[in-house]
């Protein structure tokens, strides 16, 4: 297995991937975002975006999204917005490589902190946190406003 940067050409996996996780969510057609999309967001002047991705056999079995947000409390912190791995490649350490990647990324710019969001139904990936003894809020609610 080799986990890199995610480069431009690497979107249309990437975005395989995305779609993978949205039917494993119960949501197969909520994915609205494109490959031509993502490479414009995540390789522009200001990326909004950024990935590693591993690979094995030199195809693209899972990716960690990330971006860089601000805490008002805490300071720099890396977002994980989505770490998936296709089915057939889970349970066999490429997770854990690309959540160690992103955390040795967050550590080498000074971040204070990772956050990702989790959804209380999926209990392998509640579990596979556990391992790196992730802290779950139970007292924020997620809110958003749709713009379409």
């Amino acid at each position: 297995m080799n986990i890199r940067k995610g480069e431009k050409k690497d979107m249309k996996a990437v975005l395989d991937l995305i779609q993978e996780l949205a039917a494993f969510e119960k949501e197969p057609n909520a994915v609205e975002v494109s490959a031509s999309d993502l490479e414009r967001d995540g390789f522009g002047n200001y990326p909004l975006f950024h990935t590693f991705v591993a690979e094995v056999d030199e195809q693209i079995v899972g990716i960690a999204l990330y971006y860089y947000r601000y805490s008002t409390w805490k300071g720099k912190t890396v977002y994980l917005e989505d770490l998936l791995v296709t089915e057939n490649f889970r349970k066999q350490g490429v997770g854990s490589g690309l959540l160690n990647m992103v955390l040795e990324h967050a550590k080498s710019i000074n971040c204070q902190r990772v956050s990702w969001q989790v959804l209380d139904w999926n209990e392998s990936a509640i579990n596979f946190y556990k391992k790196f003894n992730a802290t779950f809020d139970s007292e924020w609610l997620n809110c958003f406003i749709e713009l379409r």
